[in-house]
């Protein structure tokens, strides 16, 4: 019904033209290389459509054919076309010839328009070419487009085949966007056909899944059907046909492959002038007798060229309104005359811009096309679909939208299973152990951290997958010699897998290979070690903080102290102290003897202080830079105190990488093969380059098979081993494992990734799905889990933690403290035991008892736990059954009060214990001397007292024993008088002689503890008593209460005198025991 209304239309446009005045006509020429080209069709369609439409003038077709590739032929059939008087030339429509036309028209100044390719010209040929127009786009400017239509697919590498030197100038720009240092392009020509197989298997070996094809339309599809047959069409192979004419081929062979196969075209087939052209060739050939079938989306680029060409001519042409006055030239080859309006034409079309069904047509001033639009397609299963458009002004623009190109990839995710490839290594991938009666299969038997991680992937995206171990168990590394790679990188670029994961590394090495996702994890490599033993407890460690120098000083100038101040209290005066200040003293003492200056200095160094002080300006000097001295060393003592106790002095051979490149002692490897070797290898750091040379030199080799291995090594090697690692494995290992630990940071930084085959349609969804796990927390709650908690992680960071900052001391750390304490309180007890032995052999002695009563007496007595006083005797002990009947009662009070004072006294001083004891002797004999006159003198009583009161002064010693306690015996003959009145006289005068003894004790004590005399005084001159008693030589203070004396009746006391010639004065115990010594002792008890 179309075709007839079109019919119709034509036919009154027909009879409308003849009805009107008679239009001139114009011939125009064109150039074929054959009869059987299709683009004649498009030609001659193109001018009977524009004489349909445009009744100014009419244009008259004269086809040529001529051999393109002779340029003789081909001048030949311009000089041809010129003498019918053509007004325009068209062609050739190949590039062969075309310089040949254009330099003949330049010359005539003939309009020349031409629609296919040509090389670019230099600017000096350009003039020769003024006189044509190409309706082609412009050759840089396609191949900027090329280039930048192949920068948007960020391959890594890809390989550009061509066919002929004509392709190879097409792609210009295309060679220019690969560098050789990022992103190496491989450009290889195709072989003869039609067998490419050879060729593209050497592609094929060299890795390279990116194709740039560039040949005849004829060889695109023998080629990519061969490729497809040696499984180079996979999923993450990707083509880019950079032929213009790629869409008119037949691709229903290929629909279901799954590469990625690209091309490019000029038209847009939905246009409705694409629409209308291609059916105006139908018509054509069909009003011809011919049949000819033209689909829109497989048009020509050529023939719409043509078409364009024509077009473009024939508007010009109307526009500049010249056809009334236009003459056709008459011009020939041979004759240099130029046709007057060929210029005039020519440079008014390249000032226009018209629309066409190939776009807008826009030419620069040497007549060359420099606006167009490229159509970017990827072949689907359902046929071609434009994805983006590219010009010279905006560059790649996008026609699909995001959204729909997610949704594309996602429903290919949704029915695939992705093959992942790993290998068996703690904590990423392990053998699960199967439980009682379990069997594992597919994913079952694995377990780790990269099968948590690909799971989280999974449900984010939606897709399944299945685990396989790469073959070789490696994880990928280039060999040299065989130009190939092997572990996980091979698997993925043989199309055995999908992804790749473990603790793969990222390295450029890799990255030339295989495609990576951002990384999960971050790392460096870090050195293993097996930890110091650590030292056995010292039970002296708490000598450690100062050396055995130090203590050997300290112990010098401890003992050099004590003898300067003992020699220079010798020397100074205010250090002889005087033992009775309340008298003037007869002779005066120095208390710093060695015991006491030994002990002011060791007081001193244990910041206890001593009684005792220096007076003299010397000792105190001295004593003072003592105490700086031990404040400064206790200070330092204490300080580092803690320090060696509560750390154990582990400390390590080896720091860092540069401790163990320095020495030859500790050898060290790392894994074979893998980046950390790599690492060591390509580094230009000078330390790297001494441990790779060591390492690579060292035999045995270093060098091990996995890291299970290098562990191994290290835990065997104690301490002559170390393995360089990466940080993850070496944190998941000492984890587990105590006895080895982390020397030094990091050596390098690197990362881990997911590996993929370059060019993966899937690489932008798994890598949106690492990024939202890491953001959400995932990847680092998934490595806390198998670091820290599976398979015993965290045992040894546990039993760090569990000692805290500062860890607590076990008895071995503070044993040699407690070892000294026993010892010393076991000398202790031995040097009690020797002083309680020797004191009851003294006992013994002194009371004239045999050893075991003595001991027995003492030990009775100490195990008395409640009692806290003692008395000065064994004797005394006993209750005094010496003393006479008459007066027990008052005895055994004053024997209580006696040892009451005895036990809060001291010992007696030594040196003062001979001047005390004569004076002791002076004033008994004094007294006996006194008692003597009395008895000879006739005075009365109170004369006689005051006699005796005048021989006690205040200025008395204040450790001199009281007066109170001189007993006067009286003599043998009065004392065995039984007649009453001898013995009431003799009483009168023993309580008359008491009572001034206890007024005078009162008088001159001071109510002070006094300091008992020692044993060892000399003794006094014995005096003659009835019945004479040992006594121990120790004086007791006594407080004494006044006592008011009665007169007595001297008739009474000359009695007395008469029957008592003389008076015998001697020492007394509370309990009536006479002194060992002789001295006197006047006390209350009795006389």
């Amino acid at each position: 019904m179309k075709s007839l209304l079109l019919q119709i239309i034509y036919a009154l446009l027909y009879a409308g033209a003849y009805a009107a005045e008679e239009r001139p006509k114009f011939n125009v020429g064109i150039i074929f290389a054959s009869k059987n080209d299709e683009t004649e069709i498009a030609f001659r369609t193109a001018i009977e459509r524009a004489n349909v439409f445009e009744r100014s003038f009419e244009l008259e077709p004269i086809v040529e054919y001529a051999d393109t590739d002779d340029s003789f032929m081909v001048e030949k059939t311009v000089c041809k076309l010129i003498a019918q008087g053509v007004i325009a030339i068209f062609g050739p429509n190949t590039a062969g010839g075309t310089d040949v036309v254009a330099s003949i028209c330049n010359t005539l100044d003939i309009p020349h328009i031409v629609f296919d390719w040509t090389p670019s010209e230099a600017l000096s040929d350009r003039q020769h070419s003024s006189m044509t127009l190409n309706v082609h786009p412009n050759n840089i400017l396609l191949s900027r487009g090329l280039a930048e239509i192949l920068q948007s697919f960020s391959w890594r590498s890809y390989t550009i085949v061509y066919e002929t030197e004509r392709e190879l100038q097409q792609l210009q720009d295309v060679l220019q966007v690969g560098e050789p240092s990022s992103n190496p392009t491989t450009v290889r020509q195709l072989t003869e056909g039609p067998d490419f197989r050879p060729f593209l298997k050497n592609i094929k070996l060299s890795t390279d899944s990116c194709i740039v094809l560039h040949c005849s339309t004829d060889n695109v599809m023998k080629i990519l059907k061969q490729a497809n047959e040696l499984r180079m069409l996979g999923e993450y192979q990707s083509v880019f046909i950079t032929v213009l004419d790629t869409h008119t081929l037949d691709f229903q062979e290929l629909l279901s492959v799954n590469a990625n196969i690209t091309t490019i075209r000029l038209m847009d087939p939905t246009d409705y002038q694409v629409k209308n052209v291609a059916h105006d060739w139908e018509e054509h050939e069909k009003r011809e007798g011919h049949y000819y079938r033209a689909d829109p989306s497989q048009v020509k680029t050529n023939m719409i060229l043509a078409n364009d060409a024509v077009s473009m001519f024939v508007k010009g042409l109307a526009e500049l309104g010249i056809a009334e006055e236009l003459n056709p030239p008459k011009l020939e080859c041979r004759k240099n005359r130029a046709w007057t309006h060929g210029r005039r034409i020519i440079e008014f079309l390249k000032a226009r811009s018209v629309e066409a069904a190939t776009g807008r047509v826009d030419f620069n001033e040497h007549g060359e096309r420099n606006f167009f639009t490229l159509r970017f397609m990827e072949l689907t299963t359902s046929g071609f679909l434009d994805l983006a458009t590219w010009d010279p002004v905006n560059g790649v623009d996008s026609l699909e939208k995001e959204d729909a190109s997610e949704k594309r990839v996602g429903e290919k995710l949704a029915n695939k299973t992705m093959i992942i490839t790993s290998r068996i290594g703690a904590p990423f991938l392990l053998n699960r152990e199967p439980k009682d009666g379990e069997i594992l299969q597919g994913n079952a038997r694995y377990e780790g951290y990269s099968m948590d991680l690909i799971d989280a992937i999974a449900k984010l995206l939606n897709f399944k997958y299945e685990f396989v171990l790469a073959p070789d168990g490696k994880y990928g590394s280039f060999n040299k010699l065989t130009q190939s790679w092997d572990g996980l990188v091979k698997q993925l670029l043989d199309g055995n897998a999908d992804l790749g994961i473990c603790d793969l590394t990222m390295t450029s090495a890799r990255r030339q290979a295989v495609d990576f996702t951002p990384p999960f994890m971050t790392l460096g490599i870090s050195i293993l070690y097996a930890k110091p033993e650590q030292p056995p407890p010292d039970l002296f460690s708490f000598l450690s903080p100062f050396s055995l120098d130090v203590w050997l000083y300290m112990a010098t100038a401890y003992l050099g102290v004590s003898l300067l101040i003992f020699g220079l209290s010798r020397m100074a005066p205010a250090d002889w102290e005087n033992p009775h200040p309340c008298k003037e003293p007869e002779e005066v003492e120095n208390p710093w003897c060695m015991s006491n200056t030994t002990w002011l200095a060791v007081g001193s160094i244990m910041g206890q202080g001593c009684d005792i002080l220096p007076k003299a300006a010397s000792t105190r000097l001295v004593t003072g830079m003592w105490w700086f001295f031990a404040l400064m060393m206790l200070n330092s003592y204490t300080a580092n105190l803690a320090a060696f106790l509560t750390m154990s002095r582990m400390e390590s051979s080896i720091e860092s990488a540069e401790d163990l490149a320095a020495q030859s002692k500790i050898k060290y490897g790392a894994l074979l093969g893998g980046s950390t070797m790599g690492f060591f290898r390509d580094s230009n750091f000078s330390t790297y380059q001494r441990m790779w040379t060591a390492m690579e030199t060292a035999r045995p080799s270093v060098f091990t098979k996995n890291n299970d291995e290098g562990v191994d090594r290290v835990l065997k090697g104690k301490g002559l081993y170390a393995f360089l690692m990466e940080s993850t494995t070496l944190e998941y290992i000492i984890e587990r494992n105590c006895d080895l630990m982390q020397v030094g940071g990091w050596l390098d930084y690197k990362t881990y990734g997911i590996a993929m085959p370059f060019n993966s349609p899937y690489r932008k969804q798994i890598s949106g799905a690492v990024l939202k796990l890491g953001e959400s927390g995932m990847l680092s709650e998934l490595k806390r889990k198998w670091w820290k908690e599976m398979h015993g992680g965290g045992s040894c960071s546990q039993a760090e933690s569990s000692g805290g900052d500062t860890p607590e001391l076990d008895l071995e750390n503070v044993g040699g403290v407690f070892l000294v304490l026993g010892i010393g309180l076991l000398t202790a007890i031995l040097i009690g035991m020797c002083e309680f032995l020797w004191n009851i052999k003294a006992v013994a002695i002194e009371e004239k008892i045999s050893l075991s009563e003595a001991f027995k007496a003492e030990l009775m007595f100490a195990l008395r736990f409640w009692i806290q006083t003692k008395p000065v005797n064994i004797a005394s002990s006993s209750g005094g059954s010496s003393s006479s009947s008459s007066s027990s009662s008052k005895s055994s009070k004053s024997s209580k009060s006696s040892s009451s004072s005895s036990s809060s006294s001291t010992k007696r001083s030594k040196r003062s214990s001979k001047s005390y004891a004569r004076s002791i002797s002076q004033s008994t004999k004094s007294i006996i001397n006194v008692t003597h006159d009395l008895e000879k003198n006739d005075l009365s009583v109170h004369d006689k007292l005051r006699k005796i009161s005048s021989m006690f002064s205040l200025k008395s010693a204040p450790s001199e024993p009281s007066v109170a306690n001189v007993h006067l015996d009286p003599p043998p003959a009065l004392k065995h008088n039984s007649q009453p009145n001898h013995h009431h006289a003799v009483d009168k005068h023993t309580q008359m002689v008491r009572e001034v003894a206890q007024q005078t004790t009162l008088t001159s004590d001071d109510g002070s503890d006094r300091d008992e005399v020692e044993a060892q005084q000399p003794e006094i001159d014995e005096i003659p008593i009835a019945q004479p008693h040992q006594h121990h030589n120790h004086n007791h203070h006594h407080h004494h209460h006044h006592h008011h004396h009665k007169n007595h009746d001297h008739n009474h006391h000359q009695q007395l005198d008469d029957h008592q010639p003389a008076m015998q004065l001697v020492e007394r115990t509370p309990n009536g025991k006479v002194a060992r010594n002789g001295h006197a002792g006047f006390g209350s008890a009795e006389v």
